[in-house]
C-alpha cells in the first residue's frame, strides 16, 4: 500500500487543490491510502480535549468525504504543533511514502521561497513532497 500524507490548514482553496492533485493521479486507488491531518494551532489548541481532534475540522471532513467518494482508503491522524515538525513527525510515525502540501501563490520574487511550513517540511524530510498551487493571498 502506497501512503500519502495530506496535511490540511484552514484554506478551502488549498484543500481543494491538494485533493484534486490526488484524484488526478493515474493510480489504482485500491493501492493508495491517504492520511489526512490538520495541525491544531491557536484557538483550536485551547479547545476542550474532546474537541481537539483533526477529524472534527470541517475541511478534514470534506476532504475525507471526497476521497472516500473517489475510492481512496482514508485515515485521519493527529499531528502536533509547530506544524512543520508535526507534519514531518507524523510522516515518520505513519510510515508514509509521499507528502502533498498546499502552497500559496506568490509574487515572482516570492516564488524563490516557499512558505515557512512548506519549506520546513521539504528541508526536514527525505520523502518526496508535492506542493500544489493555491489562490493569491494578500498579507
Amino acid at each position: 500500500m502506497y501512503k500519502v500524507l495530506v496535511p490540511l490548514d484552514s484554506s478551502r482553496e488549498r484543500e481543494r487543490t491538494q485533493i484534486s492533485a490526488l484524484v488526478d493521479l493515474p493510480v489504482n486507488r485500491d493501492e493508495v491510502e491517504v492520511v489526512l491531518t490538520h495541525v491544531l494551532t491557536g484557538e483550536e489548541e485551547r479547545a476542550p480535549k474532546e474537541m481537539q481532534r483533526p477529524e472534527r475540522v470541517a475541511l478534514v471532513k470534506e476532504a475525507r468525504e471526497r476521497l472516500d467518494d473517489e475510492g481512496f482508503s482514508v485515515t485521519v491522524r493527529s499531528a502536533h504543533s509547530p506544524p512543520e515538525e508535526g507534519i514531518v513527525d507524523l510522516a515518520e510515525r505513519a510510515n508514509v511514502d509521499h507528502i502533498v502540501l498546499g502552497g500559496r501563490k506568490r509574487s515572482p520574487a516570492g516564488k524563490a521561497l516557499f512558505g515557512s511550513v512548506t519549506q520546513g517540511v521539504i528541508l526536514n524530510t527525505d520523502l518526496p513532497v508535492t506542493v500544489t498551487g493555491g489562490a493569491s493571498e494578500s498579507r
